[in-house]
């Protein structure tokens, strides 16, 4: 993986603090960053994030990034390519992994029951 990440042992997650609204998401969708940065400026480094949709919570458009991004579904359901009113779309429950090269649209997104994912989102080595 390309990017610089700070040693972290093994550590408890706590899911009751830390969680924030990403800029551009709506309301219900939170990330809560594991270890790591990414610079979208320079183009470098990485992180490991958790993103949780409550219930109910959708997405409006897609989503199109510069860098690579993996997914695995934890708990609960996703549900991809959903139309802008949070209708419709593919559902993908626990177990569940992509791996998105850069420039792939993807979305929108919705969860009915709510879900937890582990994101990866890193830049290529230069």
């Amino acid at each position: 993986m390309a990017c610089n990440k700070e040693h972290k042992e093994f550590f408890q997650v706590d899911f009751t603090t830390g969680w924030e609204t990403p800029k551009g998401y709506p309301k219900g969708i939170q990330i809560k960053i594991l270890a790591g940065t990414i610079d979208r400026d320079k183009k470098k480094g990485g992180y490991t994030r958790l993103l949780r949709f409550m219930p109910g919570a959708f997405t409006t458009e897609p989503f199109v990034h510069d860098h690579w991004e993996e997914v695995y579904v934890l708990q609960g359901d996703l549900i991809a390519n959903s139309k802008p009113d949070g209708t419709g779309g593919e559902t993908f429950l626990q177990g569940t992994y992509c791996c998105r090269p850069p420039g792939v649209y993807h979305g929108p997104f919705r969860s009915e029951t709510g879900a937890l994912l582990l994101e990866t989102h890193y830049y290529d080595p230069m």
